[in-house]
């Protein structure tokens, strides 16, 4: 096995770690409290991480370590031995979706040998992604909304009133909005998570053919490793709010602060990318408890073998 490769045993500790947070999370459905469900998930992740035989390093967590009580970027995982890997997660995605009994809510985390995931500071990013079976550069960051949407249906061979777009509903995204239905295109807002959201494109039944806006850059990681298993194509550009922004930046090793990622600049080898839901959603059904049982429904994607593996688990309580 290379350095690049990763261990396919991993595969199924992956989806035990997300299971485990996602676990966790469900207890705080419906109570209001964002920060107690993040909290929850996030110290079910680190304990389910730290009983495996890894060298794990986060490079894409909870914030930096004067930031965050834990999972924070730097923060080692695991035992200590075995493979040397790359972590980026998040434990909660959608805690507002969470603490509203909201759908698609999630556990994510993705795995990948050290030293090949983007080490990206919490900010946001601007993104831009599609679903596999297109022509590489279909899809540009540079381009308006309005004409990666016409050159998306022209490769399609539909119409652009065709294509549905998924969008966060903010107030930053009305241009967005405004282009791509200036040529009638559909728009899908989400109020949350968006690495379901880049996700959908690559799953023909949720309909999405393509996902633009701003969001988080760690967010943004955890979806080019998504779409590196099962074929999409990404782009996102880092965006500084602050010259504090620029700094944290700067101490993750970035240097070019207007460069363009693609989705395998952003993950640079082989990676496990594995989701938990949390509430029901377009991908996953949510965590459910019933009669001394509780069922959870995962997908974890291993990109070297190509694989996509539904997981469902029922254990006695």
């Amino acid at each position: 096995m290379s350095s690049n490769d990763l261990d396919r045993s991993l595969v199924l500790d992956a989806v035990r770690v997300t299971e485990a947070a996602a676990i966790a999370a469900w207890r705080e459905v419906g109570r209001g409290d964002e920060k107690a469900a993040d909290q929850a998930a996030v110290d079910a992740m680190r304990n389910a991480l730290n009983t495996l035989d890894i060298d794990g390093e986060i490079v894409i967590g909870e914030g930096e370590r004067d930031e965050a009580p834990m999972l924070y970027i730097g923060e080692k995982v695991g035992k200590g031995k075995g493979q040397a890997i790359d972590i980026a997660l998040d434990p909660l995605e959608g805690t507002t979706l969470t603490a509203k009994a909201m759908a698609n809510a999630l556990a994510v985390m993705a795995w990948a040998p050290k030293g090949t995931l983007l080490n990206a500071p919490d900010t946001y990013m601007d993104k831009i992604a599609c679903g596999p079976g297109f022509p590489e550069g279909i899809i540009d960051l540079d381009a308006s909304p309005a004409d990666n949407a016409a050159a998306l249906a022209k490769a399609k061979g539909v119409k652009p009133e065709d294509i549905t777009v998924c969008v966060l509903d903010r107030p930053r995204h009305a241009e967005i909005i405004a282009s791509l239905r200036s040529i009638g295109a559909r728009v899908h807002l989400i109020t949350d998570g968006d690495v379901a959201g880049v996700m959908n494109t690559a799953e023909p039944e949720t309909g999405i053919d393509m996902y633009i806006g701003q969001g988080g850059a760690p967010e943004g990681v955890l979806a080019c490793a998504a779409l590196k298993c099962v074929g999409g194509q990404f782009q996102g550009r880092l965006v500084f709010r602050n010259a504090d922004e620029k700094a944290r930046a700067t101490r993750l090793g970035v240097t070019d602060f207007d460069k363009k990622y693609t989705l395998h600049e952003i993950v640079r080898a082989d990676a496990i990318f594995a989701a938990t839901g949390v509430t029901k959603g377009a991908l996953l059904d949510g965590v459910r408890y019933d009669a001394g049982y509780v069922y959870t429904h995962s997908l974890v994607l291993n990109s070297s073998s190509r694989t996509i593996r539904e997981v469902r688990m029922k254990r006695a309580l």
